[in-house]
């Protein structure tokens, strides 16, 4: 059996520096439960990584879905090795910020110019400070997870800290829901600077959706926004919004630009960015040389080899398997499978006895004790290879009729070796 002796010396270390032991809320403690799981990674290559008590797993949560390519891929990493030879950041401007713009506006549809941040929740603030300038208005409608900042938390339960004249400017809708974002528009009329949303989370938009949503936000003198922080250079080179044929104002980008260095970017329509010349969107480490070297390495391997192919062509066979076995377990009252082949994820329901919280827990514990490293994501990168799905299916075949048995029987509690997780904030 896999111990974690290790990983607890390092939290109860790390607690007493680092609040939740982490930089990232869905890499802290709250989503792993205790004496079961892995707290702190070691080393990555390829699809695999190692804890620090040297366990090792095949990534199916691969960085929150920031790792397109793989762990250490050596284009990436050669491309880094040389720009250090250079430098990280200068006085001025290196050369490579315009080489890395410029391939986006080759490769991003809506992207005619190009500004850099280093999170996805700088570019989203960004392309809504951009929104506000250019409509001379001040509210936004949101649809989706957009980031830690005030203008988007603010609507989500972890709004302490966030003042209240801030989250008044900010207003729900539904994914797929055309008409609850019409019932915004209709109660602030005029008031309404920008429409943000993923264009793609869990569900597929349903025909017309995305049109629709662009329509209206034009009828009501709003712009676009797509956050692809997820999907950009995942659902296709394009992003989403190449894949579905519809072309924003403004989108965002973050995660696989660059395999997991450090970048953000905003692009979108000339007249729009210009504005950037006006607005405050200025970062020290904007320019910073080695995660632009790594984005540009990134783009171009995904021009030169057929990375997003592959990688939805392996999680299809993923989205299959799973749903099939869950449907043999008889588990489909409260599991199931969700979203694009190269973003999906377990889904998990309440059930009279069991709150989808335990139910999780028995999950993950099950799924970290046979080498898979996943919160119930299949984050797929370029390197999942058939072997790691074999390793996963094999998995997948001893927990779900686990898990079904154990929650029709009524004794899920007596196969957990922990307590379970605590009902929380999901981005999603």
């Amino acid at each position: 059996m896999r111990t974690y002796h290790h990983s607890e010396q390092l939290l109860e270390r790390a607690l007493k520096t680092i609040p939740l032991g982490s930089q990232t809320f869905s890499k802290s403690k709250t989503q792993y439960p205790y004496g079961v799981s892995p707290y702190f990674i070691r080393k990555g290559a390829g699809s695999r990584v190692w804890d620090v008590d040297g366990n090792e797993y095949v990534d199916f949560i691969n960085s929150l879905a920031a790792i397109t390519l793989g762990y250490q891929d050596p284009d990436v990493d050669a491309a880094v090795a040389a720009q250090l030879k250079e430098g990280v950041v200068f006085s001025l401007p290196h050369p490579i910020e315009m080489k890395v713009a410029e391939k986006m506006v080759d490769l991003v549809p809506c992207a005619e110019m190009v500004r850099f941040g280093k999170n996805g929740s700088d570019a989203t603030a960004g392309a809504i400070r951009l929104a506000r300038a250019f409509t001379g208005r001040d509210h936004v409608a949101v649809c989706g997870y957009h980031g830690w900042q005030d203008w988007y938390i603010g609507t989500t339960p972890r709004n302490r800290g966030v003042p209240s004249a801030t989250r008044a400017l900010t207003h729900t809708w539904a994914y797929n829901d055309i008409k609850s974002l019409e019932a915004v528009f209709d109660a602030h009329p005029g008031e309404i600077a920008a429409v943000i949303l993923e264009p793609m989370n869990l569900t597929e938009p349903s025909p017309g959706f995305l049109e629709s949503v662009k329509t209206l936000a034009h009828k009501y003198g709003a712009l676009l926004i797509f956050d692809e922080t997820v999907t950009g250079f995942r659902y296709a080179s394009g992003g989403a919004q190449q894949l579905f044929g519809v072309t924003p104002d403004l989108a965002t980008f973050g995660k696989g630009l660059a395999n997991g260095y450090p970048v953000s970017a905003v692009a979108g329509r000339a007249d729009v960015m210009k504005l950037m010349e006006e607005i405050f969107f200025s970062f020290t480490f904007g320019g910073e040389t080695l995660s632009l070297a790594a984005a540009l390495a990134t783009m171009r391997k995904l021009e030169r080899e057929p990375v997003i192919d592959t990688m939805y062509a392996q999680g299809a066979k993923i989205v299959d398997r799973l749903g099939a076995l869950i449907s043999a377990s008889g588990a489909s009252d409260f599991l199931g499978v969700a979203g694009n082949p190269t973003w999906s994820f377990l889904t998990i329901k309440d059930t009279d006895a069991y709150s989808m919280w335990q139910i999780k827990t028995l999950f993950l514990q099950e799924m970290f004790a046979r080498g898979i490293l996943t919160i119930g994501t299949h984050n797929m990168s370029y390197s999942h290879s058939d072997e790691d799905l074999s390793l996963l299916f094999k998995a997948y075949e001893d927990v779900m009729p686990m898990i079904s048995a154990a929650v029709k029987d009524g004794t899920l509690e007596s196969k957990l070796r922990c307590e379970p997780l605590e009902p929380l904030f999901k981005v999603r």
